[in-house]
């Protein structure tokens, strides 16, 4: 297809808006709901995967197994299996009461609560298998949640506001991964006995504890039980929103017409409307994040490993990190509502794999709070301005038909392959050491600078039926 051929964009057709108006648009009502559902949607994440994983690793797990137990996640990449049964399956007088979106999110933020209260009352030490049992519970109801919460957002508002939408959405939830990264990291080192670096045996020098000789169950009881209840955010705001407007779908016959309707349309009407394109779009949707997953798995035992306390952790990498993700994500959303959402897709796959190599060299260079905190400012600025582009680009994919099944494929995709992948990230570190795996997940982000390329100029503007 030729450059002449390709139907102009948006951002091309319409006029820009002002500056004011750009800000303005942060502050309407389905933004402000967005950014207090957003943390419901951030609180459970980091419970399952980054913050589980430095609770394993200082409960004495080798990383071999801490990376093995991310698979949990996978529960986010087949999503899509079940994405039909939250889009058209009415939920026993909850859905009379409260109506198909929020019904679902009221259920799934209820399961959360319960499963996390399981993890909260477990101890891995003794009982590994109640506590991966538990998480899983945790991921499925999460990824049901954002199923219900996906399709709530793209139903909210037109396709040139979703880019707003997206940075409330993701400032909400950053927020929410403050509180599930700092805050129970904060929360287990006050809940402690004593200070664990009282327990440190010291001669000549300091010796480094034996793997879990520091751990306390109880205080990290106390964090998850904080958190179960942390999740009563969502359940409020869930109680108190509007259901957006429904989009009326024809009854169903009998059985069959119901499965076509609720499964097999949904794809096809993505594959109708982008023909062999489409191939393009789900080939770049599944590897765009693959360097940031891959490296994220192994953050939290390399932080562990590196001797970085709790208190350094929390601060460093769980606030002012993610201050700076949400700094991105404004970042993103403006510049995509003004620029057009393909360029800064680009933008922020670039930024994502090459601050990857900004670990690699923290890992040789040693523990060094202030150099942590350089290497974390780079990499979740990358990280926000990546994530805000590429959830515009992913809602604008969607028919509002079929929205919540379309955007759960999608976002299902964007995390399948990169959690395989990151299943072995435990393995790797333990024969290559983490400056070399640092270094590998930089490498992964070089395809997706291709796929984004390639997309922008073989694929027309992404169009909402």
């Amino acid at each position: 297809m030729t450059e002449n051929a390709v139907t102009p964009s948006p951002s091309e057709t319409t006029p820009r808006p002002s500056w004011g108006e750009t800000l303005r648009a942060y502050l309407e009502p389905a933004s402000l709901r967005m950014f207090a559902l957003g943390f419901s949607a951030g609180l459970p994440l980091l419970l399952v995967l980054g913050t589980l994983s430095f609770r394993l690793r200082e409960a004495g797990l080798d990383r071999t197994t801490i990376g093995y137990l991310s698979w949990v996640g996978l529960a986010y990449g087949f999503k899509w299996v079940w994405s039909p049964l939250v889009d058209r399956l009415p939920i026993p007088l909850l859905t009379r009461w409260m109506g198909r979106r929020r019904s679902w999110l009221l259920l799934s933020q209820g399961a959360i609560m319960a499963a996390l209260v399981g993890m909260a009352l477990s101890d891995p030490r003794s009982d590994l298998n109640l506590v991966v049992w538990c998480a899983l519970a945790v991921a499925f109801a999460s990824a049901t949640q954002d199923i219900a919460l996906d399709a709530y957002r793209i139903e909210s508002a037109d396709a040139r506001h979703q880019g707003v939408l997206a940075a409330t959405y993701q400032t909400g939830y950053r927020l929410a991964m403050i509180w599930a990264g700092a805050g129970v990291l904060w929360l287990a080192a006050r809940a402690e006995v004593a200070p664990a670096v009282q327990a440190i045996v010291t001669t000549v020098e300091a010796v480094k504890p034996a793997p879990g000789a520091l751990y306390q169950n109880a205080a990290w009881t106390t964090a998850y039980l904080v958190m179960a209840a942390s999740m009563l955010v969502g359940v409020v705001t869930v109680l108190f929103s509007r259901e957006p407007a429904r989009m009326e779908l024809p009854p169903s016959r009998n059985a069959a017409e119901w499965f076509r309707g609720a499964f097999v349309e949904p794809f096809a009407d993505f594959l109708k409307r982008y023909g062999k394109q489409a191939l393009l779009i789900l080939a770049l949707i599944g590897v765009y994040r693959i360097s940031d997953v891959v490296m994220g798995i192994m953050a939290n035992p390399f932080y562990v490993d590196m001797g970085y306390t709790k208190d350094e952790v929390a601060a460093v990498t769980k606030v002012y990190g993610v201050i700076m993700t949400l700094a991105g994500a404004f970042i993103g959303g403006a510049l995509s509502l003004r620029w057009g959402v393909m360029r800064v897709l680009m933008l922020g796959a670039i930024l994502s794999a090459a601050s990857n190599m900004l670990f690699a060299w923290l890992a040789g260079h040693g523990h060094d709070v202030t150099a942590l905190i350089a290497v974390i400012s780079a990499d979740n600025l990358s990280a926000g301005v990546a994530s805000a582009a590429f959830i515009a680009y992913l809602s604008s994919l969607t028919n509002v038909s079929y929205s919540a099944t379309q955007y759960a494929l999608f976002s299902s995709m964007m995390l399948l392959a990169p959690k395989w992948l990151a299943g072995y990230s435990g393995a790797f570190v333990d024969a290559y050491d983490y400056p070399t795996f640092f270094t590998a997940t930089a490498f992964l982000g070089v395809p997706v600078l291709l796929l984004v390329w390639l997309a922008t100029r073989l694929v027309p503007p992404p169009r909402r039926a």
